[in-house]
This record gives C-alpha cells, sequence and structure tokens, in this order.
C-alpha cells in the first residue's frame, strides 16, 4: 500500500522522539489526523483552544527534549502563535504544523488564507511552506533538525492537498541527530578566566536555567570560592534548598535585598547560563564575567567585562583544578544572615494567615511548598501568583519549576501542567494559577478532564488582576477595569467531572489542599486570597530602590513607604524627588 505525506510525517515524528501531538483537527490537518488514527502509535491530545496545545507541547519538551503542536488553516495555526513565541523564547524544540489552503488557492485572498512563512518569522528558528509532496518531507526533516540543534520553534507550513498526496519514498533521512557537544572557552580563556577569579577575593555567583544539568558542578566552585550564589526566578528550584549554605536568593523583580547586595558588594560576578532580563538590577561598578552557550547573549544586559562560551557543567569541570581555595568565609557569612534574615520574616509572613475570603497568599504558597512531593513539577502563571512562587516554593531532591519567564504571558500555568501531567504521569504536577489566567483558557479545563490528566490546579481567587493594578498604581494611574467577577470554579469543575475543593477561611486551605493532592485523577483548589497582598521584599536599602526607582520604586512612595524601606528621612525626600 502506498503512502501519502501524511504517513511519512507521522513516522518521522516518532523517529525524532515525539510522542503525542496538541492539536485541534479541521479541514488542511485532517489528512495527518486520519495518519495518526491509522498508524495508532501517536496520542492525538484534543485541546480546545490551540495556544494551549502550543504551551503543553513547549512543556513537553521543556521535560523530555522535544514536543509537537499543529494548527489546521487561518485561524487554527494561528491561535498557536502566543504559545510558540513562549517556546521559542525558552528555548524548547518544539515542531508546528501549520496546515493551510490548498497550494491552487494560494495567493488569491482565499477563505482562511494566510502566509506562514511571514505569520510564524519572529516565533521560530525555521519556518518553510511546502509546495510539493518531497518539499513537505525534505522540509520536516529540516524542521525537527533546526528546532533540535537551535533549540526553539521549527515550523512546517503544510498545505491540504500536499498533506493527502501520494509519494513514493525518497532520501530523507528518517533519523535525527540529539547531538550534545561538549562546548568550553579555549585554552587561553580558560587560563584568563581563572587568574580573574584568583585576583578576586570577593566573588558572588549568579546562576539560570543554563545550569540545570550542572547544579553539582555549580556547588562545587560555591565551595572552592567560599562564594555568595544567587539566582534567576528560572534557577531557583535548582539551588534555593535548606542544605545550601552558599544560597542568598534571587535578585530582579522579584527579588531581594541578600541577593541584590551580594550582587552589587562583589568584587566579581560570575554570571552562569542566564540571560537576566533586568539590567537596571546588575551591578555597575563591579568586574563581570558571563558564561552562555549562545555567545550572541553575552552581554547584551549588563556591562560584560569578559564573556565565555561554554556549557556550564563542562567549563566548570575544566575551570575547577585552575582556581586556588578561598580560605576567607567573610563576604559569604555577612550575605548569608541577610539572607538568613530574610527568609525568616518571610517566614513570619505565613503566622498572619489572614481572613475570610482574605486568605494571605503566602500563607497558601508556604502550605503548598510544605505538602508538595519532593519531586513535583510546579507551573507558575505569570503576575502575583509567581511572587509567591518565588517566595515560598524551594527545591526538592528533583522538584521543577517553570512559568512563562522570558515570555512573559498570562494564562500559561494551566496548559503548561497538560505537558507536564501526560508526559510525567508518575510525578506530581502543581499549577499555580491567577484567577485572571485561568479564565483566559478556561476551555481547556475540559481537556484535563477529557483525558483525566491528574493535575492539581490552584487557583489564587484575588478577584482582580493583581499584578495589573501595581502596575498602574507605579505609574500613577487609577486601577480601573482590574477588578474581576469570577464563575463558582468548584461548581465548574463539577460541571466539568473534575474533583474540586475550596477554602474561604485560612483554617480551610491545609485541608483543602490535601485533599487536593491526594485525589489520584485531576484537581482544582479554589483560594480566595487577599486582592490587596503586598508583593514586594520585606525590608530594602535605598540603594536598591534607586536602582529601579522608575519602574517598582513607584510603587514603594506609595502606602506603606517607610515599613518598607530601609533608608534615612533625607533620602525618602531624594527619591521624591527622583520619582
Amino acid at each position: 500500500m502506498s503512502k501519502n505525506v501524511s504517513d511519512h510525517l507521522v513516522e518521522m515524528l516518532l523517529a525524532a522522539g515525539v510522542k503525542r501531538i496538541y492539536a485541534i483537527t479541521g479541514d488542511s490537518l485532517n489528512p495527518v489526523n486520519d495518519a495518526v488514527r491509522r498508524d495508532g502509535r501517536l496520542q492525538w491530545i484534543h485541546v480546545r483552544h490551540e495556544e494551549a496545545g502550543a504551551y503543553a507541547a513547549s512543556m513537553e519538551s521543556e521535560l523530555n527534549g522535544i514536543g509537537c503542536c499543529m494548527g489546521s488553516s487561518g485561524p487554527g495555526h494561528i491561535h498557536l502563535i502566543n504559545g510558540l513565541y513562549d517556546a521559542n523564547k525558552a528555548g524548547n524544540p518544539v515542531i508546528a504544523i501549520a496546515s493551510t489552503i490548498h497550494t491552487e488557492k494560494m495567493g488569491l485572498d482565499n477563505f482562511q488564507e494566510t502566509r506562514p512563512e511571514s505569520l510564524f518569522q519572529d516565533c521560530s528558528k525555521y519556518v518553510f511552506v511546502a509546495n510539493t509532496p518531497k518539499q513537505a518531507l525534505n522540509g520536516l526533516q529540516t524542521a525537527i533538525q533546526h528546532a533540535i540543534s537551535k533549540k526553539g520553534v521549527a515550523v512546517l507550513g503544510l498545505p491540504g492537498d500536499v498533506a493527502s498526496a501520494k509519494i513514493e519514498p525518497v532520501h530523507t533521512a528518517n533519523k535525527n541527530f540529539y547531538t550534545q557537544p561538549r562546548v568550553i572557552p579555549g585554552p587561553e580563556d580558560l587560563k584568563e578566566l581563572a587568574k580573574l577569579i584568583n585576583g578576586n577575593e570577593k566573588v558572588m555567583l549568579f546562576c539560570g536555567h543554563g545550569c540545570r544539568n550542572a547544579t553539582d558542578e555549580v556547588m562545587q566552585l560555591a565551595k572552592k570560592l567560599n562564594a555568595p550564589l544567587g539566582y534567576s526566578f528560572r534557577g531557583k528550584i535548582f539551588f534555593e534548598r535548606k542544605d545550601n549554605t552558599y544560597a542568598v536568593g534571587l535578585n530582579g523583580l522579584l527579588g531581594n535585598k541578600s541577593g541584590f547586595e551580594a550582587m552589587h558588594k562583589a568584587d566579581l560576578l560570575l554570571m552562569l547560563g542566564t540571560d537576566f532580563p533586568y539590567s537596571e538590577f546588575l551591578p555597575e561598578k563591579c568586574k563581570i564575567v558571563q558564561v552562555d552557550t549562545k555567545p550572541e547573549k553575552l552581554g547584551r544586559r549588563a556591562k560584560v567585562d569578559y564573556g565565555y562560551c561554554g556549557d556550564i557543567k563542562s567549563t566548570v569541570q575544566e575551570l575547577l583544578p585552575l582556581l586556588e581555595l578561598k580560605s576567607s568565609t567573610d563576604f559569604l557569612d555577612k550575605m548569608r544572615v541577610l539572607h538568613q534574615d530574610l527568609e525568616e520574616k518571610y517566614d513570619s509572613y505565613v503566622q498572619n494567615k489572614g481572613s475570610e475570603k482574605l486568605i494571605h497568599p503566602e500563607y497558601v504558597a508556604y502550605i503548598v511548598d510544605k505538602l508538595a512531593n519532593d519531586d513535583a513539577i510546579f507551573t507558575v502563571d505569570t503576575g502575583m501568583s509567581a511572587v509567591w512562587a518565588a517566595r515560598y516554593l524551594k527545591a526538592g531532591t528533583n522538584r521543577y519549576l517553570t512559568g512563562s519567564f522570558n515570555h512573559g504571558s498570562m494564562a500559561n500555568a494551566m496548559p503548561m501542567a497538560i505537558g507536564a501531567g501526560l508526559s510525567h504521569p508518575d510525578r506530581q504536577v502543581i499549577a499555580f494559577c491567577g484567577d485572571g489566567g485561568i479564565s483566559m483558557l478556561l476551555g481547556d479545563l475540559m481537556t484535563i478532564s477529557q483525558y483525566q490528566i491528574p493535575v492539581k490546579i490552584i487557583i489564587f481567587n484575588n478577584r482582580t488582576l493583581g499584578m495589573v493594578k501595581l502596575e498602574m498604581r507605579v505609574e500613577g494611574y487609577m486601577d480601573w477595569q482590574t477588578d474581576m467577577v469570577n464563575p463558582d470554579f468548584v461548581k465548574l469543575a463539577e460541571a466539568m467531572n473534575i474533583a474540586a475543593w475550596e477554602a474561604k477561611e485560612p483554617k480551610d486551605v491545609e485541608l483543602a489542599l490535601l485533599n487536593g493532592f491526594k485525589h489520584k485523577g485531576p484537581a482544582i483548589i479554589n483560594i480566595f486570597t487577599d486582592p490587596n497582598a503586598l508583593a514586594m521584599p520585606p525590608t530594602l536599602t535605598f540603594e536598591q530602590v534607586k536602582g529601579f526607582a522608575t519602574s517598582m520604586g513607584k510603587m514603594m512612595l506609595n502606602g506603606k513607604f517607610a515599613e518598607i524601606i530601609d533608608t534615612t528621612k533625607s533620602d525618602v525626600k531624594y527619591l521624591r524627588e527622583l520619582l
């Protein structure tokens, strides 16, 4: 029996390691759907919105190395774009099939016609529209290899008539190459870096997601240098654990005083595997070294003095024998005392648990951290729920935390949990969802229900767009049109055949979470949190606020300024003039 293009496409996806496809079938995508059905080895996940499918595929890729989503002609594949932007910025290899109208109708402004080669250009590493069967197979092979090697999105535009066309076997590699090169700076660069580190007393490490596979090596480096170890939000889950005696916390919008101070008081800052976006938080006086596998990222955020191309694991392995042991712990001890003091203050916040329908979200996040499995996978929405995750979720033996940390989109946590839950059914998956975020893609709770994906959806139900409200106040606007009227999430869950629990008072929180976590299937835990919870560090220095006065600093001058900024009256006067 001769095969069509879609049959070959299925075989090529399987060979690349794809396990499932997230899509809504229809029109030009139907030939692919039929090929998947007849083959039987790929799982087709019928999402309710293609954006959710793109996020799920991205999450599966982040955890497993590759993901796949599809969209039908016109509006179908257009809906993929937001999730694909997120995947591409996060460096997740995702294959996106954008089926489209028949070739003979192209260029005539036909029904549902788009130009995928233009549409996806900005959110992919590769995009190609196949006009012949042979082009389709060659294009898919190239797309897969681009996604894997360049770590991002690759899009194949596939007209419906091409997808269903018969084709004899052609010379197209059915094998893909997951190369893992060992990338290190050259010998002279390593000597230069070692000399630089050995010649500076106060060294600070700032680690990002690029340290994911190099945690042991980074810890050895911190130990040899007695260096404070800070981290980005995306890197925190690998290092923020109780037995890490070098940890000093995050820096950035969701950071804290100890992470900021350690960076600014160091003689030398080593930025390892991080493309930290908040340049206004980075120091200008100390020397900065950046190490990344992508040399185009070097120096684009900070005043980098030395930039090296290398993967963190291999680079640190080569570097360690060249380094002298630093015996002094003075710098580390001071930063650790500061960090531990802040941790105690964070812990003290959970003692005041709030009141009816005004439950403190800090308390909720604290209890989640206490109850969650040691290898739980956390997904967090952009917004206030990300703040509580940054403050209270800690590393475990094998915990993982992710969100829309590069793209900054709303509504990402729930669809990311879909991808995590399907690809890792053996692990607990917990989504931190804002009520604004969950409302945007509410329909895909039915995807969770239909496939009984055992994810735990925690809704921080504060009845407002909390982060947006703060942003408006920061800019001096009235926070207008930020309040929300929400559905009864428990009744909604029950209508969707999802188990649900609710907490309206602090005393109900732990039991609701326990019940949800113990439930074998999907669960929603709706918690009525305080919309006015303050999402800022407990104490900030004058210099720290001055450093980001044009952003969150404005909010600091509203309300409880004296309580959260450790400064003098003359400093306050200066800041008011500055802002």
